[in-house]
């Protein structure tokens, strides 16, 4: 039977988990047939702590496979952070509509500059005939 499983890896103290599909007769650690991906308990501040290619994991569930408990919570906990993360970026578009009129308010100014270097390209072409 195919299965879906942890492969540890990483130091003593610091474990690092693959994420594989493997024959359950296959050691723990042993031979797999595909990774999709990992998993990090231990994560310093900043770093991926999981990452699972879910299409192929829904693959090998479809094939047959089966996932062990702790594989089938982290699917469950990697789609739940990924609709939040989903959800997170929609609402950032509305936040920062109020900050894209602050350069609006800034064009004026803007404008206000470029108003005045045609007045001084004017006078400086004014000058520059008296020159010839």
């Amino acid at each position: 039977m195919v299965s879906i499983r942890l492969s540890r890896g990483g130091a003593r103290k610091y474990p690092f988990y693959h994420v594989v599909v493997t024959d359950s007769r296959n050691r723990r650690d042993g031979r797999y047939i595909e990774r999709l991906g990992f998993f990090r308990p231990i994560a310093v501040p900043g770093e991926e702590t999981l990452r699972l290619d879910v299409a192929r994991a829904d693959y090998w569930i479809g094939q047959g496979a089966r996932p062990s408990e702790r594989v089938a919570k982290l699917l469950g906990e990697f789609r739940k952070g990924k609709a939040a993360r989903g959800a997170a970026k929609s609402a950032k578009p509305e936040a920062e509509k109020p900050e894209a009129e602050k350069p609006e308010a800034a064009k004026p100014e803007a404008a206000e500059a470029e108003a005045a270097k045609p007045e001084a390209e004017s006078a400086e072409s004014a000058e520059s005939p008296e020159e010839s």
